[in-house]
């Protein structure tokens, strides 16, 4: 399915859009990574796994679109795994680590519908990247919120930008290191691509333990 729905992509995506992508070669070919994006429509969810083929991505999802049996076979076919946001229990680590431990991408959209959730994501991935010792890489899309019929004759501009892997460190202090890579997070999330003052300080000086 997944690989179905590639070849269709190739097809649409140009046809309606033109696609702008800067720093792909941030994202590593091979090896486990935890991918984050911010996150406005289910068109950053499908560009996003556009521009990292063929490279699938193995993204976490709230539990309540797998309620249905049709829609949660397709995403389950799609690699998408659910996660309960409220109470995440210990499928919200063992999942990912293990997708990272076998080399795949895991995608998360750190941007909850409420400020406690929005936290709450972020940190789950930086706690992700952590125990696996994976490359944590940010990704900031820009492009219309919905799918139109009529960007076929006037494409708009729809983009993604991956900024550098964020370095995590292995010493010192653990959680003054994971809110550190929280912070850096957020700012990049909400940053404009390609912007100077948005980018965090990615040398291994700037973190602690180093």
């Amino acid at each position: 399915m997944y690989r179905f729905l590639a070849i269709v992509a190739y097809l649409i995506i140009p046809r309606f859009f033109r696609v702008k992508v800067t720093g792909k070669e941030h994202v590593p070919q091979q090896g486990g990574i935890v991918l984050t994006c911010n996150h406005i429509s289910w068109l950053d969810v499908i560009l996003l796994a556009f521009v990292v083929l063929p490279r699938p991505i193995h993204y976490m999802a709230k539990k309540e679109l797998f309620q249905q049996k049709l829609v949660a076979w397709f995403l389950r076919s799609m690699h998408a795994f659910p996660v309960d946001r409220q109470k995440p229990g210990p499928s919200a680590l063992k999942i990912p680590l293990a997708a990272l431990q076998s080399g795949e991408v895991v995608g998360i959209f750190p941007s909850g519908t409420r400020a406690s959730e929005d936290a709450a994501l972020k940190q789950g991935a930086v706690t992700i990247a952590m125990r696996a010792k994976s490359p944590l890489i940010v990704a900031v899309y820009q492009g219309p919120k919905r799918f139109k019929l009529s960007y076929l004759w006037h494409r708009p501009s729809i983009s993604m930008h991956f900024w550098p892997a964020l370095l995590i460190p292995n010493e010192g202090d653990r959680k003054q290191a994971q809110a550190m890579v929280m912070q850096q997070l957020s700012l990049l999330l909400g940053s404009e691509p390609g912007s100077k003052e948005a980018q965090p300080d990615f040398s291994a000086q700037s973190l602690p333990g180093n």
